[in-house]
């Protein structure tokens, strides 16, 4: 079985709906029937 990952966010490719975890443990999320996906993280923008 996997694991949730504490503090990634995941999203459901059916309906968009994006969930963060906040306590990791064996599992996986689920959504719409599938399992949701892990997002990869967003660059900051810089600060130039």
């Amino acid at each position: 079985m996997s694991m949730s990952q504490l503090g990634k966010r995941y999203k459901c490719e059916v309906c968009g709906t994006e969930v963060l975890c906040t306590k990791a443990g064996e599992g996986v999320f689920v959504c719409c029937g599938k399992e949701m996906k892990v997002q990869e993280p967003r660059p900051l923008p810089s600060s130039d």
